[in-house]
């Protein structure tokens, strides 16, 4: 399995914006979280990292929403190489998975690029203002490693987050396969590793 890291955009960065078209056929923009804090996961249905935080993943946006926390899944992958990953698909991963957050399709790449996102998943956590404020891992587990999945690096930025409190400067990035990026499509800070 390859892993790319993510690119540590830097804490501070506004949070692109972005208008998307979600599974149920609603458009969803950044505009619609305005005042609320915003967490944006970079995922898609193939991945075997995403497919390993699954659960927790769905679990946690059903937590976190409930205390607040705005979220939203962006799946960037091209479908004409990953065809798992298209729209229609993302329908039934979002049922399937139980994920009660908005699950997007940017099909340009563009959202991907503004935020300069590298690997699935890829969590960026922006505060009230929409300043990023988190962007690393979900936590320690990966697949095969023999470690739960529990989000415990993701939970304490966004409880931080909800409670007021500043967020610790010191994050791990997150380790993910890399975003299926179309031909001749790389982003500059693309690291050019090889698909998973």
């Amino acid at each position: 399995m390859v892993k790319t890291a993510s690119t540590m955009l830097p804490l501070g960065s506004h949070a692109p914006d972005f208008s998307l078209p979600n599974v149920d056929g609603n458009t969803v923009s950044l505009a619609d979280f305005q005042g609320k804090p915003l967490l944006v996961v970079f995922m898609c249905n193939h991945c075997p990292f995403v497919i390993h935080l699954r659960e927790q993943l769905a679990q946690f946006g059903k937590e976190y929403q409930d205390k607040g926390l705005a979220m939203v899944g962006i799946s960037s992958n091209d479908i004409a190489t990953h065809p798992q990953d298209g729209p229609e698909e993302m329908k039934a991963e979002a049922r399937n998975a139980g994920y009660t957050f908005p699950y997007l399709y940017d099909a340009t790449q563009n959202v991907a690029k503004s935020y300069r996102a590298a690997c699935t998943p890829d969590f960026f956590l922006f505060d009230v203002e929409h300043k990023l404020v988190y962007r690393g891992q979900f936590d320690d587990s990966r697949p095969q490693s023999g470690v739960p999945a529990t989000g415990e690096d993701l939970r304490r930025a966004v409880d931080a987050v909800l409670s007021g409190q500043p967020v610790t400067d010191h994050q791990k990035p997150s380790i993910g396969c890399n975003i299926k990026w179309k031909s001749g499509c790389e982003p500059d800070y693309f690291t050019g590793q090889p698909a998973v």
